[in-house]
């Protein structure tokens, strides 16, 4: 009996003792799954100026698909307006540069994450936006507008209010889609909503969607670059102008300043004006430089 007892005792001991394992190595496995955690976080730490020049290279995200800003040559290429600026940041850093494809929502989350050290996708600041990561000076100003067919032409937002038989298109995380949640949410409720600017493009050309609302430098542009479509005059700056800019992480300052006195710099020569003849005057004309290329004395206002 005396050995029955011993016996109990001692899987009742080695059980409490088994448990306490569990527990230790759960609370062991929790840490570590916090730990990785953690370090997923720290993986992706925002560098610092020192140390992307340590590292030999760049990474700067960049649109793939939005001609002519960002986009893929033939050759498969990064090309554009804002590739320009990407090039001459990385040549002016001593270093290679990395383009990181990205789409308009992506874009805060990008920097902030550290995959990318600059964001360079045609991005508009916002007040919003500026809470969340750091923007420096511009290097381009940009209003919406609208485009739509050249057999059925839409003039103003109101026009598709009106007719709820026709539909607006958006791309997500962008200035438009913000624009429409404050001043037309009905219209944006109903409107079709995409990621990238390709499926907007294929969504317009296929009749999905009657407008496509975006930036008006966009917007002229695939009407250009596209028979059947038109930017209406009053469809062609729809709110206020607005500036676009690089964008880095919150606090990295060094980089921040790096970015500021290159804008600057590039400003006081005919760095932008050359970038826009020779990606954005074909489309636009030499008329449309004032619109877009800031002047030094326009660019003091934002230092």
């Amino acid at each position: 009996m005396e050995n029955v007892k011993k016996l109990k005792n001692s899987k009742l001991v080695g059980l409490i003792a088994a448990l306490g394992l569990i527990f230790v190595y759960g609370l062991a496995f929790t840490s570590c799954g916090e730990a990785s955690s953690e370090d997923a976080s720290s993986s992706a730490e925002v560098r610092s100026l020192d140390q992307i020049k340590q590292s030999g290279e760049v990474k700067i995200g960049v649109f793939t698909d939005k001609s002519p800003f960002g986009y893929l040559d033939e050759n498969g290429n990064n090309v554009g307006y804002d590739i320009e600026l990407g090039n001459k940041i990385a040549a002016d850093l001593g270093v290679k540069v990395k383009y990181i494809p990205t789409d308009a929502a992506a874009r805060v989350s990008s920097v902030q994450s550290g995959k990318t050290d600059i964001i360079l996708a045609n991005f508009t600041k916002t007040d919003e936006r500026a809470e969340q990561v750091d923007f420096q000076l511009p290097y381009m100003q940009v209003a919406l507008g609208m485009v739509s067919k050249t057999e059925d032409p839409i003039n103003s937002l109101e026009d598709l209010q009106n007719d709820t038989s026709k539909q607006l298109i958006v791309v997500k995380g962008t200035t438009a889609e913000t624009y429409l949640e404050k001043n037309y949410p009905d219209l944006l409720e109903r409107a079709l909503k995409f990621e990238q600017y390709s499926e907007v493009q294929n969504a317009l050309t296929d009749g999905r969607g009657a407008a496509w609302l975006t930036d008006n430098t966009e917007a002229l542009a695939f009407a250009n670059q596209t028979s059947g479509f038109t930017v209406p005059e009053k469809a062609a700056t729809i709110g206020e102008k607005d500036i676009i800019a690089p964008a880095t992480a919150k606090g990295n300052t060094a980089l921040e300043d790096f970015i500021n006195q290159e804008v600057k710099d590039l400003t006081d020569t005919d760095f932008f004006k050359n970038a826009y003849s020779k990606y954005l005057a074909p489309l636009y004309g030499d008329q449309f430089e004032s619109e877009i290329v800031l002047t030094s004395d326009e660019l003091k206002k934002y230092e």
